[in-house]
């Protein structure tokens, strides 16, 4: 599989596979994430038993928490809940994704990555030509999804990056559409569209990866939903933006894909446990586009202060979201600790900052919230405006930010501290 970006890094280390950023000694693979995880989860018990429940502070951006506002405790049981809430979910699925009742349907799985891989495993014939498209890389769950279907995949940047894919590679089978990347970069809804319509008229099948988008599109960008853009298949995740959770994937689409998609899910534990089902409708229907641009305008505030503290160089924004790359992570940590020889991988330096910013500041942010992660970015997005100031606001969490960057690099030149940070002392 050919990947568009860059397949090194700007310290030049070689790009992971399926991966866009590079791995190091420290983290290789999904096992040593795995144990930072633990890592991270001993910090949450710690914080917890020593300073009491309020020092830790969700700030990934992400609702991952199950609400089930005033729900019959004896409806939490898969048949029971089947039977009374599939319809409402599925009317409520297909008015948040823009469907049609008459030829769109909606299936909800046990995560967005598991309605990635059901379409391309319903989809994707072994050796087909898949096409990804996106404003910057397509999420390494859409890689691996199209591994799986044993697809041949070929990945590509907006419209123009599209067009040449197509006069390089052939006539796709299927065609991943992202709108809003992992980088929270944007496509154009003209063209999205424009995407929709050659691929439709070379006959392919277009699926979106539209993990934020479905919200962030509309919402922030006046852009149509989910389904009204022309798409085949949608998938988008129930713990993202506005949303309250749980972890949960909607699936919504033609019938008959969605039909193929809910047998496979069935036949291989994909599917969401049905008991859930109450917490999605609630999720769903509580749901408003305000609810959207009240967390991206916490985030913004956060991204003023973070220029304050640490000057703009240091800080990729976006109109939704501040990102600190996993570059600028280590140079500014290589600065600071006189260090001229890169000690670590960007990655490894952005797991080093979000460790010490969970055990010194009981931060938890997106970085432990993906395994592995889609960016080796610090991100900071949608933030509750609650969990913001019961941290202490902007200008707290700013700093916070700066003060783990000085411990940062101060352990940056010991290799077995730094293994230490992020795996244990047992490691």
């Amino acid at each position: 599989m050919k990947i568009a970006h860059s397949r090194k890094d700007s310290f030049g280390n070689p790009i992971a596979p399926g991966l866009p950023y590079a791995r190091g000694s420290i983290l290789p693979n999904t096992e040593a994430d795995l144990r930072k995880l633990r890592v991270a989860w001993e910090h949450i018990r710690r914080r917890r038993a020593e300073l009491g429940s309020d020092s830790v502070y969700l700030l990934s951006g992400l609702e991952r928490k199950l609400e089930l506002p005033e729900v019959d405790a004896a409806l939490l049981d898969d048949e029971m809940a089947s039977a009374l809430y599939t319809d409402s979910v599925r009317e409520l699925g297909l008015a948040h994704m823009g469907g049609s009742d008459k030829k769109h349907d909606i299936l909800v799985t046990n995560r967005l990555t598991a309605g990635l891989l059901l379409a391309g495993d319903v989809l994707i014939n072994d050796g087909a030509l898949v096409i990804g498209v996106s404003p910057r890389y397509s999420h390494p769950a859409v890689v691996r999804a199209v591994a799986h279907g044993r697809g041949d995949f070929h990945d590509s940047v907006g419209l123009a990056g599209f067009k040449a894919a197509v006069d390089e590679f052939g006539t796709p089978k299927v065609v991943f559409l992202t709108r809003l990347a992992v980088s929270y970069e944007i496509l154009p809804t003209d063209e999205i569209q424009e995407i929709v319509r050659i691929a439709h008229d070379l006959g392919a099948t277009v699926v979106l990866d539209d993990a934020g988008g479905g919200r962030v599109g509309p919402a922030i960008f006046d852009q149509p939903r989910s389904l009204e853009l022309g798409v085949d298949v949608a998938a988008t995740g129930l713990d993202k933006y506005g949303t309250t959770g749980p972890r949960l994937g909607v699936v919504g689409g033609q019938a008959d894909i969605v039909a193929k998609m809910r047998t496979r899910a069935y036949e291989m534990g994909n599917e969401a446990r049905q008991m859930l089902l109450p917490a999605v409708a609630a999720s769903l229907r509580q749901y408003s586009h305000a609810n959207v641009r009240e967390l991206v305008d916490n985030t913004m505030q956060v991204a003023d202060a973070l220029e304050r503290q640490l000057g703009a160089e240091a800080l990729f924004r976006t109109p939704v979201t501040v990102q600190l790359t996993g570059e600028a992570i280590l140079e500014t940590a290589m600065a600071r600790a006189g260090i001229n020889e890169a000690p670590i991988v960007p990655y490894e330096a952005t797991a080093g900052l979000a460790m010490i910013l969970l055990r010194d500041h009981g931060v938890v942010s997106v970085h432990f919230a993906g395994i592995p992660p889609g960016t080796a970015a610090l991100m900071i997005k949608f933030l509750p405006t609650d969990t913001l100031a019961r941290f202490g606001g902007p200008e707290k969490l700013a700093k916070a930010v700066d003060d783990s960057f000085d411990t940062l690099a101060a352990t940056l030149g010991d290799q077995t501290a730094y293994r230490d940070l992020l795996l244990g002392a047992a490691s």
